[in-house]
């Protein structure tokens, strides 16, 4: 496929800069995978849309303030006033980490700008010495390993100094409100850099009208990391190398989401996030018949037009970005055309696109 085939317009102002008062007001476009039928609806009719015997899956993964701002070791510790000549010497010294992933207690994989600038063995304060960061190596695209060291524990440090790593897309800086919107109320366990943007739409009283139906509810962890946001940069989609993000199933989601096979019951994924781990849990097991099978792993999977879906029925997921991996897998899972003509549709009627924005249900 090439990457002109996951192509969409879509003007600037339908890209969401803010979340909606409510997380349930949002708008909700239902899609039929096999005819490509769709209609309009919004987030809070979902549970009166569903069957009633789903299992759905949620992703409880919490976001970490990964995105950082230091300044390189040996540089001016406060900004010179605005008239002075060393004022832009200043601001040239001035480094933004983002947190990708974690690979040990105090290292992290890391997107630096700007990149180009910091080499292996250079320093990066943050906030007067509070936090510390080491590069450890370089790699491909600004990534940088770094090793940090704090005064009072690096996750204190970074709930303290972090600001939310809003997407690129958001033409605004992070404010005290988005450390409790881009963060699903189910939020329970680990260090995403991104949020699970699905699951931003519910609500307690959402959760608990699908228990009062007796739907039955499963949660897994999947570290959202560069493979959410990172663009195709090949263009035939099936040559692109996507990012790896961790991921653990317990014992009892595992149980749950096999008895639904049994049963013959469809599994609804909220967000991408989820399909991705649970595909690729089965497809580590294809040689066993696809069972998902609970524990950690790295999630390797990419799905694309073409490739099996061995557990997932069903999806609710938000609108994504062309040419884009996540655009990639609902094309996988709906079909291309359906998708985009849904896209095409949503763009005509105002539906709010991207993070903050509305959803679908595809099913």
């Amino acid at each position: 496929m090439n990457l002109s085939e996951l192509d969409y317009a879509l003007p600037l102002e339908r890209i969401a800069q803010s979340p909606l008062p409510d997380r349930d007001a949002s708008r909700m476009l239902l899609l039929n995978r096999a005819t490509g039928a769709f209609e309009d609806h919004f987030f809070r009719e979902l549970v009166d849309l569903l069957r009633g015997d789903e299992l759905i899956v949620l992703n409880n993964v919490r976001v970490l303030p990964a995105r950082l701002f230091g300044r390189r070791a040996g540089s001016r510790a406060q900004p010179p006033g605005t008239n002075s000549p060393a004022r832009e010497e200043y601001l040239q010294t001035q480094i933004e980490v983002l947190l990708v992933r974690q690979l040990e207690v105090n290292t992290w994989e890391t997107l630096v700008r700007p990149g180009r600038k910091i080499p292996v063995g250079e320093r990066i304060i943050f906030s007067e010495g509070e936090l510390e960061a080491r590069v450890e190596s370089r790699g491909d695209f600004g990534l940088r390993v770094l090793r940090f060291t704090a005064k009072d524990g690096i996750h204190e440090a970074l709930h303290r100094l972090g600001h939310i790593p809003l997407p690129p897309y958001i033409k605004r800086a992070d404010v005290p409100s988005d450390r409790e919107r881009y963060q699903t109320v189910y939020a329970s366990r680990g260090t995403a850099v991104a949020a699970p943007t699905a699951g931003l739409h519910f609500t307690p009283a959402i959760l608990q009208r699908l228990r009062d139906r007796s739907i039955e509810i499963a949660e897994l962890t999947l570290e959202v990391g560069l493979g959410t946001f990172e663009p195709l940069r090949t263009e035939r989609v099936e040559d692109h190398k996507i990012h790896r993000e961790s991921y653990e199933i317990s014992e009892e989601a595992a149980a749950a989401i096999e008895r639904a096979r049994r049963e013959n019951r469809p599994v609804l994924a909220v967000g991408t996030t989820v399909v991705r781990a649970l595909e690729d849990a089965a497809e580590k097991q294809s040689s066993r018949g696809g069972a998902v099978a609970p524990g950690k792993a790295q999630a390797e999977i990419f799905l694309y037009p073409g490739k099996p879906f061995r557990v997932v029925q069903q999806m609710l997921t938000n609108f994504h970005l062309p040419k884009s991996s996540l655009l990639a897998l609902v094309a996988a899972f709906a079909g291309r055309e359906h998708v985009l003509q849904a896209y095409r549709h949503a763009v005509t009627l105002g539906y709010r696109f991207y993070s903050y924005g509305d959803c679908m249900l595809i099913r």
